[in-house]
């Protein structure tokens, strides 16, 4: 069962939406942070990455800067910016980029849940980054922005939605990246208790992004529980907001890679290495989206200004969960025996490209500084299922999700 709960929640008034809501903090270094707030005092980066309200060289504390998220939060709320409902609520949040629509459904998600394995998870996190996330949000008491969890897509949830979205919705704009963001409050206490009652039938939730929030969050609860001694289980302080969206309609694209040299090897001594694991058909230098992948175990790579397609022999791909990922494939077959990038999430020799820029930022790359690029077909969601069903991790950059979430759209508070 998946347990949810609807929630308090704040939005902005609708005028002001657009200048609020604000790319995810972890999507955006300081600089460009500071560069997108610029002039917006309401932007929600103020709250979410409130570096950008001290000078570059300041040696101000971890401390300060929580502690300036909430004074900033608290304004946006005080000054009427954003609104609370005064019933518990689900939210419905739609998505349009493009021809791709997703509808994600907004709720308290469960810490037990995901402590229990409920919520399954395929990402690793480190404690220092969890630490930063939690004493923000302790500072705030409230989320550090949405998780996003995907679940098996469900006729009977997918009917209700589509009901509820037949009334105006509270919030409805177009971000300066062409993404339209549109939001339903779901307050009927039938619809709110029918929700509920689906999505207990929904066996588990995954965790597409934002792991270290759902740790943070879990953690927080923990020392809340601990700290009790009227703990019954439904306060606010067990349940993180989440964005929860069918697997059929999650957009996962590609997720590149650019390499900065061969490891000394000459090009044709390269590709004869790469013959040893892959079928390759030379493309040239047409225009690169027809050198796209096609399907799972099939590559395309940049070198010289050529495009090459490298198709997998089906005997070089394991049967395992994990290590039958393209990404974990290439890895192992390629960058860390061939090129000698053994830790891809150290080693300066590669960058991680996600496809939201396209295959000509791969071009782009190869002719500044890069001697080659591996385009690479997007991870699906029943890959990303199988492999947290299995209690397994996957490698580092294997999936890259669009259209991102905005923060600062619905936000929930705990006390």
């Amino acid at each position: 069962m998946a347990r949810i709960m609807p929630f308090h929640g704040y939005l902005p008034q609708p005028s002001l939406a657009d200048a609020i809501a604000s790319v995810p903090y972890d999507t955006v270094t300081v600089d460009e942070a500071r560069s997108l707030a610029a002039g917006n005092e309401l932007s929600f980066l103020h709250v979410v990455k409130p570096e950008i309200d001290f000078p570059n060289d300041s040696s101000v504390t971890p401390e300060l800067i929580s502690r300036r998220a909430s004074d900033n939060l608290k304004r946006l709320i005080g000054s009427g910016m954003l609104v609370q409902r005064l019933k518990p609520c689900f939210f419905i949040y739609q998505q349009v980029m493009g021809e791709h629509v997703q509808y994600g459904l907004a709720a308290g998600a469960s810490t037990a849940e995901y402590r229990d394995g409920k919520i399954k998870r395929h990402e690793l996190t480190l404690r220092a980054k969890e630490d930063m996330i939690m004493r923000h949000m302790s500072a705030m008491c409230s989320d550090a922005g949405p998780v996003l969890l995907i679940y098996p897509q469900s006729d009977a949830i997918d009917a209700l939605v589509k009901e509820q979205i037949a009334h105006d919705p509270e919030l409805d704009f177009t971000s300066k990246d062409k993404v339209r963001h549109t939001v339903w409050q779901i307050d009927d206490a039938g619809a709110v208790r029918r929700l509920m009652e689906l999505f207990e039938a929904i066996p588990a939730l995954y965790i597409a992004d934002g792991h270290h929030r759902a740790s943070a969050a879990s953690r927080i609860a923990e020392k809340r529980i601990a700290e009790s001694t009227t703990h019954v289980g439904d306060e606010d302080y067990n349940f993180f907001l989440a964005v929860m969206i069918p697997d059929n309609q999650l957009r996962i694209l590609d997720y590149n890679r650019a390499v900065k040299d061969l490891n000394g090897l000459a090009p044709d001594e390269f590709l004869g290495k790469l013959e040893e694991h892959f079928t390759i058909a030379v493309l040239g230098a047409k225009d690169c989206e027809a050198a796209r992948p096609r399907g799972k175990g099939e590559f395309a790579l940049l070198l010289d200004g050529v495009w090459r397609r490298l198709t997998i022999k089906p005997e070089r791909v394991p049967d395992h969960p994990v290590d039958s990922l393209d990404c974990a494939l290439l890895q192992k077959l390629v960058l860390s025996p061939i090129l000698g990038i053994e830790n891809p999430r150290e080693d300066p020799r590669v960058d991680f490209i996600g496809g939201i820029r396209g295959l000509k930022e791969l071009v782009r790359r190869c002719e500044k500084d890069c001697r080659a690029a591996f385009a690479l077909y997007p991870t699906t969601p029943q890959q990303l299922f199988q492999v947290a069903d299995a209690g397994e991790l996957m490698p580092p950059k294997s999936t890259w999700f669009e259209p991102k979430q905005r923060s600062g759209l619905i936000v929930r508070t705990f006390h």
